[in-house]
């Protein structure tokens, strides 16, 4: 049986280093916010770091509630808190607020909450638990059909949004959490061959975009009207107009320089012109003078305003933080004490990297814009939130490694 572990147990166990890159990434996060939202001294800021600094303070009373709470006693209340979270994805997508397109949000900008952030811990839990349990057979279809049912469940409701990046998360961390649990590899290759059906259907989908696109760019006697044709195309093919925009523009820069390409050219701009040092706090010219669109520099490309003020020692010391939270969650994996702990560090450290990954890969052209924000430093409460609550967890699972 487990005893219980005093608060001065828990504060000794903590991985202090982890603890103080997260303190130092959510503070860097506020200075970056401010600068990217900074407009001359003669100009009011917009107050997105000061929402981000509460955000931060509701942030580290759910990171201190998720390292005292034993997460196996969380994992107790695994289902009641998987359907919450399946509920608010029902509830956000009839009462939700639209923004950039995407009915994503339940309240009011700044004082909302994203309900995908959290969808990602529940599926984290609900995957965890049931492979955690001892007597279950891994190695059976059934295991691998029920897994596949709650991520399809929670990966549709958040596509209806739509939002392909949060969705697009969960698929690699359910298969590297599922591969942990012991699912046969034969398994996988039918998922590699599904896939590669779905790229086939995918790449004939952007042939036939692509062709029409073209069409409608040579008849449209005007921007508006060209941008209002391509959205009638979306009843035509899989994905959403802006969505095929971003792949094609992915895979050439010089499609649409100044339209589609446009934060894609300027955040290259902005990264490359950072230089070793950087020009200064509140002095990249692609942030202040509005070349890097205001509307997504605080939040998905708030790298490309750290490397253009604070050059690549800054966006090496970035890097170095994110190293040492991914090192604590695989060390946490690998240390746990029990199959629940395992799967669930697993699960966390899968997301933080896919985040840290994609946003800053995006950023410099290495992958197609998604509008997934960078863990940490982007401005976004619930994102914010969801993050130091997940990396809770990795804490409270390292501190009772060792606990009997």
């Amino acid at each position: 049986m487990s005893r219980v572990l005093t608060p001065w147990t828990v504060f000794k166990h903590l991985s202090w280093l982890s603890l103080l890159t997260m303190l130092a990434l959510v503070g860097a996060g506020v200075f970056a916010i401010y600068s990217a939202t900074y407009r001359g001294e003669d100009v009011a800021n917009a107050p997105f770091w000061k929402l981000q600094a509460i955000w931060i303070g509701v942030g580290l009373i759910g990171f201190t509630a998720a390292v005292a709470i034993d997460y196996r006693q969380i994992g107790k209340w695994t289902w009641v808190l998987y359907s919450i979270c399946v509920l608010l994805l029902i509830v956000v997508l009839v009462a939700g607020t639209e923004r950039y397109g995407a009915r994503s949000w339940l309240g009011i900008r700044g004082l909302g909450i994203q309900p995908s952030e959290f969808a990602k811990i529940g599926l984290a839990f609900a995957l965890a638990y049931y492979l955690s349990d001892p007597e279950r057979d891994a190695r059976s279809f059934k295991t691998l059909a029920v897994c596949l049912a709650m991520l399809g469940g929670t990966v549709g409701l958040i596509l209806l949004e739509p939002d392909l990046g949060s969705a697009a998360v969960l698929l690699p961390m359910a298969a590297a959490m599922m591969f942990v649990a012991g699912i046969p590899l034969r398994y996988y290759f039918g998922a590699l061959l599904a896939a590669a059906i779905f790229g086939a259907v995918l790449y004939t989908n952007l042939l036939g975009y692509h062709a029409e696109s073209q069409k409608l760019r040579q008849s449209s006697p005007d921007k508006a009207t060209y941008t209002q044709r391509l959205i009638e195309l979306n009843r035509q093919y899989i994905l959403k107009p802006y969505q095929w925009e971003r792949i094609l523009v992915f895979l050439n820069p010089e499609r649409d320089p100044y339209g589609w390409g446009w934060n894609l050219r300027q955040s290259q701009i902005a990264v490359g012109s950072g230089g070793v040092t950087g020009k200064g706090w509140l002095q990249g010219t692609q942030n202040v003078l509005g070349f890097l669109p205001r509307q997504v520099a605080p939040n998905d490309f708030i790298f490309s305003v750290i490397a253009e003020e604070g050059g690549f020692i800054a966006c090496g010391l970035v890097l170095i933080g994110y190293a040492v939270l991914l090192l604590n969650g695989l060390w946490t994996a690998l240390a746990a004490r029990d199959r629940l702990g395992r799967l669930l560090a697993t699960g966390i450290t899968i997301v933080l990297f896919c985040h840290v990954f994609v946003n800053i890969g995006m950023t410099i052209g290495l992958v197609p814009i998604t509008g997934l924000p960078l863990p940490l430093l982007s401005y976004g409460g619930s994102f914010v939130l969801s993050t130091m609550i997940a990396l809770g967890i990795l804490q409270n699972i390292r501190a009772r490694r060792t606990m009997h």
